[in-house]
């Protein structure tokens, strides 16, 4: 039974490792558009991108012709994010079970 279940989590962690490699291109961060001007003054728009790196917040401006592909790069950023917490969340729960079969194991050899 827990062998079984040490399988299933084992088997879920390496899909998880195997989607990573299926991403494309990353980049960290938030696309917006902004709006310059003041009183008085024809409002400007235009798109960048702020995000942290090494603990340093940067923003960068995009132009329109790379605002799309930008946004392509920070989605699968975000997909990254979500399959290190998967993936994260699986191996506590692979450890916790492997714990448990080691002390069952102590138990009944004494």
């Amino acid at each position: 039974m827990q062998n079984k279940k040490i399988q299933k989590l084992e088997d879920k962690i390496q899909k998880l490792k195997q989607s990573i490699a299926e991403l494309g291109s990353l980049r960290p961060g938030s696309v917006t558009q902004q709006i310059a001007g003041g009183p008085g003054r024809k409002p400007r728009k235009y798109w960048q991108i702020s995000y942290t790196y090494k603990m340093r917040s940067r923003t960068d401006y995009l132009r329109d012709d790379l605002v799309e592909a930008v946004e392509k790069e920070t989605l699968e950023y975000k997909k990254l994010k979500k399959i290190i917490d998967e993936i994260i969340d699986l191996s506590i729960q692979l450890s916790k079970e492997k714990i448990e079969i080691a002390k069952k194991s102590l138990d009944s050899n004494t």
